[in-house]
């Protein structure tokens, strides 16, 4: 039987719709139970506590629990791999940092997802500067008195330690070497607790911490603050200079940041319902006040988080190729 083409179009639109409804009711409805909300790294680091303190006040926009969930291993690419793998409803979400979501697919084979195509951005949350720290035993008390000893003596005399290759902290490591045209060898350790260690007993000369990692050490006067990585001083420590204040560190401009995803193909009402609670979570005086407490800033509302993530990739790129890092 013959069936005109516009039947045939209104036929199919037909089947579409009714397809479609019921994951629509379902966004209608969102969120009618807990959400959970992975973290890739165990307790205790800034991304968890980002993520706890972000959970709790995106539980009262949402009205609905926000479960912390941490998904440790890898760098944190467990646990973002865990969401992309996930079911695209809103249940199941990421607090994804600068590694996981930027840096770990450049140096490391294995990570199989993609950090811009496998996930829904639904927000910047915030972010902190990073903290170039001298131990007591160099004698190095500024920034310009780092950069005199670096000058003075033979590449590679002096070292710093991150908390790995290819983290955020290695290359901001990087970045200062190349703005200042010195060269400090890194170090990788496993995490930071151990750099710590070591800083404070002056086996290591430099080391590159998150700024609320270093500053408990710092002011017990166990290690000494050199500067932030930021343009700008940190509110939560304005007597700590920005590296970039010193002549030579002018370039030095790098932070961790921390965001909201979702696995993609998130339904286009939950996104745009989780993005501005997010929103309104970034509008409010009392978050902002514990998370600069906790050594954070804010992101602007309104920032788009997929133009950020692209800008970040390219930085990190160029960062990487730079410090001839290559995919493990």
């Amino acid at each position: 039987m013959f069936v005109p083409r516009f039947l045939r179009a209104a036929f199919a639109a037909a089947c579409v719709s009714a397809a479609l409804a019921p994951q629509l009711a379902r966004a209608a409805d969102y969120p009618d139970r807990p959400i959970s909300l992975i973290v890739g790294y165990p307790a205790g680091g800034s991304v968890d506590l980002t993520a706890r303190l972000f959970g709790e006040a995106l539980s009262k926009e949402l009205g609905q629990s926000v479960v912390i969930e941490n998904v440790g291993g890898a760098g944190g690419t467990i646990g973002a791999q865990r969401v992309a793998r996930a079911q695209a409803d809103g249940y199941t979400l990421l607090l994804g940092s600068t590694n996981e979501m930027v840096i770990a697919r450049m140096i490391n084979a294995a990570v199989k997802y993609d950090g811009a195509k496998d996930f829904t951005a639904l927000g910047v949350i915030a972010s902190q500067p990073m903290l170039l720290a001298a131990s007591k035993a160099s004698g190095v008390t500024t920034a310009a008195q780092y950069l005199e000893q670096l000058r003075a003596k033979a590449p590679g005399t002096f070292n710093y330690g991150s908390s790995g290759v290819g983290t955020t902290l290695h290359l901001a490591g990087e970045m200062v070497n190349q703005a200042t045209g010195t060269r400090a060898e890194h170090v990788p350790y496993r995490g930071v607790a151990p750099l710590v260690t070591d800083l404070m007993s002056g086996q290591l000369d430099f080391g590159m911490l998150v700024l609320s990692s270093g500053l408990p050490q710092v002011r017990s006067d166990k290690i000494v603050a050199l500067g932030v990585t930021e343009k700008k001083r940190s509110p939560v420590a304005p007597d700590v200079p920005a590296l970039a204040e010193t002549p030579g560190f002018e370039s030095v401009d790098i932070n961790v940041w921390f965001a909201l995803y979702g696995p993609t193909g998130l339904p286009q009402p939950v996104a745009q319902k989780l993005s501005a609670a997010l929103g309104k979570v970034l509008q409010s005086e009392a978050f902002r006040a514990k998370m600069q407490e906790a050594g954070g800033e804010l992101s602007r509302p309104g920032l788009d988080p997929v133009a950020f993530q692209a800008a970040e990739t390219a930085k990190y790129g160029a960062l990487v190729k730079a410090a001839h890092i290559e995919a493990q």
